[in-house]
């Protein structure tokens, strides 16, 4: 791996890391350097900065990893126009499985052995494909307000049943990358940030300017293209993998403004314990919002996991 200075916002005690796997150069920062790994994923509209309030308070005790996925934050990013790479060497495969198979490589490079993985929004998806098809790296699986093709993310689409039109323009090949560029901050600081938070001061200026770097720069939309359209293009096969390999490890569902919806998701895909957790009173963006909260939560479960205790329940969090 190869540390390399912050190219926006940080935060004390990370370490930046750049490193190429998969064909793609992946970012990712680390922070702890005692206990098990903890491996975190953002959804959408974030990057790695989502958890820049949590990682501290898992540092306490864990080995933290907070990855910018391919396509997103100053992880790689497909531009046939860049200079900078006449050879066209960064990140061309947007699909689900391709965002899968960098997790399962940047654990095999980290080398710290089965990691308790923690993916939140519409990450959970490619989540559930590294966990269900790679269970010996996985110590657990932490869904954050999120779910599944075939099993409740299709509903998101449905403008006709309160779905949300972002869903369907997001994942339409190529419009997002052809009507956002110079439209971002309408977008993320005008209508994202405000109808997914809920948490007056939790989101400040200074974070939407750090998720706006990102987002602004050429070809920042191949990511969210991606992600999205594994919805549409998913024709069944999450059931299939549910169905043939599901989750083997403890699993954790974390609900804010949309409980139950993670927990109804995700539990018919888990065949081992189960706890479902709601946390009340925030938005969308749970980790933005609630971090103490949410530290609480994932170190009660993976301390439980860690020493081999018996886990398992449903309860809200007030």
């Amino acid at each position: 791996m190869t540390v390399v200075p912050p190219a926006g916002a940080t935060i004390t005690g990370i370490t930046h890391h750049r490193t190429r796997l998969n064909g793609v150069d992946l970012h990712y920062v680390t922070a702890g350097s005692t206990g098990s790994t903890v491996l975190l994923v953002h959804g959408w509209p974030e990057t790695w900065w989502a958890f820049r309030a949590l990682i501290p308070l898992l540092a306490e005790s864990h080995h933290v990893v907070a990855v910018d996925l391919r396509g997103f934050g100053d992880s790689g990013i497909d531009d046939p126009d860049n200079t900078d790479d006449p050879d066209n060497t960064d990140a061309s495969d947007f699909s689900e499985q391709a965002f899968a198979d960098d997790l399962h490589e940047l654990v095999q490079h980290l080398g710290v052995g089965r990691v308790h993985l923690v993916a939140q929004d519409i990450s959970g998806g490619l989540a559930f494909r590294f966990a269900a098809t790679h269970p010996d790296e996985v110590q657990s699986f932490t869904a954050i307000e999120s779910s599944l093709a075939g099993f409740g993310l299709e509903a998101l689409a449905d403008v006709n049943a309160h779905g949300s039109w972002h869903v369907g323009f997001l994942g339409t090949p190529g419009i997002p990358s052809l009507l956002l560029p110079g439209r971002e901050r309408e977008l993320l600081a005008e209508w994202a940030y405000p109808m997914m938070n809920a948490t007056d001061g939790a989101i400040l200026p200074t974070d939407i300017d750090e998720f706006l770097r990102t987002y602004s720069r050429p070809g920042a939309w191949r990511g969210t293209e991606g992600l999205y359209r594994s919805l549409f293009t998913d024709d069944g096969a999450t059931k299939a993998l549910a169905e043939a390999s599901p989750l083997t490890v403890p699993v954790l569902t974390i609900d804010g403004a949309n409980a139950p919806f993670t927990e109804l998701s995700f539990r018919p895909v888990a065949a081992a314990d189960f706890t479902a957790i709601r946390i009340d009173g925030v938005g969308h963006l749970v980790a933005q919002e609630a971090p103490a909260e949410l530290a609480e939560a994932l170190l009660g479960f993976t301390g439980r996991i860690d020493r081999g205790d018996r886990i398992g329940g449903s309860h809200p969090r007030e």
